[in-house]
């Protein structure tokens, strides 16, 4: 497989279920909802079809079939979407259960984004799949630069519990094994082993990775989805952490 091929490329077909009946309370999914519950104020991140972020915003309007994003404090306008193409929506619940979907966009402007048809993404364990758009630095290591003397320096697209995308200027092949560095805000830097899984080229000199983490442990897994929760909705650290999170 060439080494450009598509770091979203289809996987096999994903049962969707629909989204549950709403409860006595307008608006909101039942507790039992599989991935969790909506509200009014909630943060959503937008990505493509082909997994690029579009816009993040938050819930000002919800129905059972229909989602409608504003803007967050201090953000400016929204990118538009074309009516009828099928995005994905992503956020953390008042739990810190992931949310995750997949809709059509009904309405797309510049303060304004809405979404209907929408669909419970169900997977076997949507923590492994629920990825959070992010910007911040990444280094990548060779596996056997154990004390990570050689960083090669790149940026970080997305991030989940099961692994991250990178932006890249270096060439690396599918199956090779690194050692992953991030450093999210102010939070103490994150060490992951991980295997590239997918990649292509994104722009002329830049290359996206897909890379898939080893497998973390159950309390590591909730430590990240409380540090991705805290980041989605701004709130800074406060708890007093090791110098380093070597998972």
């Amino acid at each position: 497989m060439s080494i450009f091929s598509s770091l979203f490329a289809k996987e096999p077909e994903i049962e969707l279920a629909s989204v549950p009946e709403p409860a006595a309370e307008p608006g909101r999914q039942p507790e039992s909802a599989p991935t969790g519950e909506l509200f009014e104020g909630m943060r959503v991140n937008v990505m493509t079809k082909e997994g690029d972020p579009l816009l993040s915003g938050k819930i000002t309007g919800l129905t059972s079939d229909t989602l409608t994003l504003g803007r967050l404090p201090g953000e400016l306008s929204f990118k538009t979407a074309t009516i009828g193409t099928t995005v994905s929506l992503s956020g953390y619940d008042k739990k810190l259960i992931p949310i995750c979907l997949s809709a059509t966009v009904q309405e797309s402007g510049r303060t304004v984004f809405k979404v209907k048809n929408l669909k419970v993404e169900s997977h076997s364990e949507s923590r492994d799949t629920f990825r959070l758009p992010f910007n911040a630095p990444v280094s990548l290591y060779r596996k056997d630069d154990e004390r990570l003397r050689n960083p090669e320096h790149c940026t970080l697209v997305n991030i989940s519990t099961g692994g991250c995308c990178v932006q890249s200027e270096y060439i690396h092949m599918e199956d090779e094994v690194l050692r992953i560095r991030v450093k999210l805000e102010d939070y103490a830097p994150l060490n992951f082993l991980g295997q590239i899984v997918r990649c292509m080229e994104h722009a002329p000199g830049q290359f996206w990775y897909g890379i898939l983490f080893a497998q973390l442990t159950e309390q590591e897994i909730t430590a990240l989805n409380k540090t991705l929760y805290n980041l989605q909705m701004g709130i800074k650290e406060t708890r007093v952490r090791g110098e380093d999170g070597h998972w």
